[in-house]
């Protein structure tokens, strides 16, 4: 199937953001239009408001529906209420698109639906293809649940992939920007001992990924959307300062991790070492399967 037409909820986020520059012909769907159009002033906009279905005439000529919505788990301290909006925004937005696409007379072939890596939960060095069960913990419980509720889809005969992302590497949003602020200072840093593993892609990689698995029909069921190149925290860091030409000498201990952030810092401090196995079988090539390369990508400009 070649990839024309798309909606894409959550399109004004920082991988929606990029994700649109790849579809000849998009429809952004979020909570405020006049937002989005303010982003993208020449593409469709609809306004969406789950649990709230969007029109069927939306879907009209539509090939595939890339599903990004969802509460920001970077943002804000976790409490009760945090984590309900996380968890709540999740399975009410992804089970009202799966009903709004399958009441649609036209419906689209394929649902390509974000999920993550924390899927797999705290793993310690084990190499994670799609074909390991979940993990524990609240992200975990999360991405399963989103997962479960995309693959509802594939009753009305939609092609489902869940997008199991790692860390989102990018100029202009993401986990890189915050960690920037505090490189670019020499204030960088391993969090707790540093072996945690962390699975990371380049933001082009991701969004070539997702229009790859738009369009590949044999590819089903969630991808690992991840470099095959995973490191740990403590060689994440000295990669990024090595780029930046900074240092990064600092150690935050887990016990002030917790103590500022949480139970947020046990997403930083657990470790999940997912390799992207369907993708490799399937073919696809990584623009940025090394650390170095996509940092030194992302950064010319700082060197």
């Amino acid at each position: 199937m070649k990839l024309k037409k798309a909606i894409i909820t959550g399109g004004s986020g920082f991988i929606g953001r990029n994700l649109v520059k790849l579809v000849p012909e998009p429809i952004v769907v979020g909570r405020s239009s006049k937002k989005i159009q303010q982003i993208f002033p020449n593409v469709q906009c609809v306004e969406w408001h789950p649990p709230e279905l969007i029109p069927k005439e939306i879907f009209d000529g539509v090939d595939v529906v890339f599903h990004l919505a969802g509460e920001n788990i970077y943002k804000g301290r976790w409490n009760e209420e945090k984590k309900k909006r996380i968890f709540e925004s999740r399975q009410v937005g992804t089970r009202t698109i799966v009903e709004s696409m399958c009441q649609a007379k036209n419906r689209p072939k394929v649902l390509i639906s974000s999920s993550a890596v924390g899927y797999y939960g705290d793993r310690g060095d084990e190499e994670l293809t799609e074909d390991f069960g979940p993990g524990t913990g609240f992200l975990s419980e999360v991405c399963q649940m989103w997962e479960m509720e995309a693959m509802r889809a594939t009753s009305c005969g939609v092609r489902v992939v869940p997008i199991r992302t790692g860390i989102v590497l990018g100029r202009d949003g993401g986990a890189l920007a915050e960690m920037l602020r505090i490189f670019r200072l020499g204030l960088g840093g391993k969090l707790g001992r540093g072996n945690q593993f962390m699975s990371w892609i380049h933001i082009e990689d991701l969004v070539s990924i997702m229009a790859y698995c738009a369009q590949a029909d044999t590819v089903s069921g969630p991808v690992n959307a991840v470099s095959p190149n995973p490191v740990t925290n403590k060689e994440f860091t000295k990669t990024l300062a090595k780029v930046l030409r900074r240092p990064a000498f600092m150690t935050v201990p887990a016990p002030l991790l917790r103590l500022v952030l949480g139970e947020f810092a046990e997403a930083l401090l657990s470790s999940q070492r997912a390799l992207p196995q369907k993708l490799l079988n399937s073919g696809y090539q990584f623009r940025y399967p090394l650390l170095q390369d996509a940092l030194v990508n992302l950064l010319r400009k700082e060197r």
